[in-house]
């Protein structure tokens, strides 16, 4: 029988999702709902998931522990998501250290060529969710060009590509949807559900 796979989720609160109250180290959020779908899939033989998101985290904090969250940990699929804080914070934080789009493409360049010459791991890149649920928000519309950033890279590495924005986009195109997020960009169950979903539907085609 094969070793199981050690699928690690990467990125920030989204993919947190308070993982240090958790006792399995999980989180409640999209991370969970995918490992308990795995397990249902296959309880025998399900793969590992290791969640390695911390709140805060822009891609260049990524960069600062990428080696000890994820190269060292000898991953056989790497999971993603980041680009939400490194637009929120030239919103809401002007006089901190911006990530604008050129330095973010290069560091998470860098990240994803590291992953291809230390490991064996597959790539699975998520887009940029969303800031508000309005397509029309300023942040929505800084996030376009690191959303860009992400299907670039995703075609660079032949990467999967989870298409969380385009789905967010969709699902937010009736005026009259259901709120997704508690806050504008932290999920809500039913954003959590949505996020799960759509990898699922890329990890497994057909799912």
């Amino acid at each position: 029988m094969d070793r199981r796979k050690r699928i690690i989720f990467i990125g920030d609160s989204i993919t947190d999702c308070v993982r240090k109250e958790d006792p399995e180290q999980i989180g409640y959020g999209y991370v969970r709902l995918i490992r308990d779908q795995l397990i249902i899939d296959d309880p025998l033989d399900f793969s590992e998931v290791i969640n390695k998101g911390v709140g805060g985290d822009r891609v260049i904090d990524l960069a600062n522990r990428w080696t000890g969250d994820v190269i060292n940990l000898h991953p056989d699929y790497v999971s993603v998501s980041i680009g939400i804080n490194d637009v929120w914070r030239q919103l809401d934080n002007p006089d901190m250290e911006q990530v604008y789009p050129d330095q973010f493409k290069k560091v998470y360049y860098d990240l994803l060529q590291q992953v291809k010459s230390e490991t064996g791991a597959s790539l699975i890149l998520m887009e940029p969710t969303i800031i508000e649920e309005d397509v029309h928000s300023p942040g929505n519309q800084k996030l376009k060009d690191y959303v860009q950033i992400v299907r670039d890279l995703a075609d660079q590495f032949d990467a999967l590509l989870v298409p969380t924005h385009r789905v967010f986009g969709n699902f937010m195109s009736n005026p009259k949807h259901p709120k997704l997020t508690v806050d504008g960009v932290h999920m809500n169950s039913l954003g959590n559900l949505l996020m799960a979903q759509t990898w699922l539907k890329t990890f497994i085609p057909g799912k």
